[in-house]
């Protein structure tokens, strides 16, 4: 046996490294992002539409689609999966069924998004006639984020510890009661790690919206929940793919205001769970 301390160095250096390599390639990838998308961040490229087959001009269509997406994933998902959560962990018993219900959702959260793409088409586009619309991406992210957030609010209210719950019933409050005033505010932080992580998911995505919602190009804004969009991920793979002779700059800024966007939501809700967590009685 080696002495502990040694091995103590050895274990902190070994985690220390594992640390650092998962740390630097997101820091290499995200100044590669700065370095070559900065120049392209203007008043125009933000507040102006694509022009001259999307070579020159802004990405102001694809920006507002994306958040209308990201706003109509969380008006449908959020609610489903905080209550589905609420259910699963407050008042459906703990049996083969619940047990079988879990797994399904955890299986869910791995199904590759092009699936969710073609369901989305199958059922919504085609089969309720919601057309390539604002409607039917925002309906196909939210099942596709509903198993992140399930889970991750399942967990918020499972590490509520039972005595709450017990001091609760103690005082005459019915379950609802409990669950309202005592479980769901010292769960509000988990719930909205998983909630924030669910959207920046759907954010991101581009096979899901390819199916469902985006456009190739439109340089007005949507008037209703049943029109096409452009939106971020999809104008990103245009502009890869599609368009030639893109300036790289206008490629790298466009990924720079999705990142931006996203990076938007986490520290939103890093503020949230901060302003909550201190309000925790344990």
């Amino acid at each position: 046996m080696g002495n502990p301390r040694t091995i103590q160095k050895i274990v902190f250096f070994l985690l220390g490294l594992c640390t650092i390599l998962i740390i630097l390639p997101v820091f290499a990838i995200f100044f590669v992002i700065l370095i070559n998308g900065l120049p392209a961040i203007s008043f125009e490229f933000i507040f102006s539409p694509p022009r001259a087959g999307m070579i020159s001009g802004g990405i102001f269509p694809a920006i507002i689609g994306t958040i209308y997406l990201i706003i109509g994933t969380a008006v449908f998902s959020l609610p489903i999966g905080i209550l589905a959560a609420v259910y699963l962990s407050e008042y459906a018993d703990d049996n083969w069924l619940t047990r079988l219900i879990d797994i399904a959702i955890i299986n869910l959260a791995g199904v590759p998004s092009i699936v969710y793409g073609l369901f989305g088409l199958g059922l919504f586009v085609m089969f309720l006639n919601f057309g390539t619309s604002i409607l039917s991406g925002s309906l196909t992210l939210s099942i596709m984020t509903l198993p992140v957030i399930i889970t991750s609010t399942k967990e918020a209210l499972n590490s509520v510890p039972k005595s709450f719950r017990d001091v609760s019933y103690s005082l005459g409050a019915s379950r609802w009661q409990t669950v309202k005033n005592v479980v769901l505010p010292n769960a509000i932080p988990g719930i909205m790690t998983g909630t924030i992580l669910g959207l920046s998911r759907a954010a991101g995505e581009t096979a899901p919206i390819l199916f469902t919602v985006a456009a190739f190009y439109l340089p007005y804004l949507p008037r209703t929940i049943y029109d096409q969009v452009m939106v971020l991920p999809y104008h990103i793979y245009v502009l890869s793919t599609q368009v030639p002779n893109v300036p790289p700059k206008i490629q790298y800024g466009t990924v720079l205001v999705l990142v931006f966007i996203v990076f938007l939501l986490n520290i939103t809700a890093a503020f949230i769970r901060s302003k909550f967590r201190k309000k925790k009685m344990w």
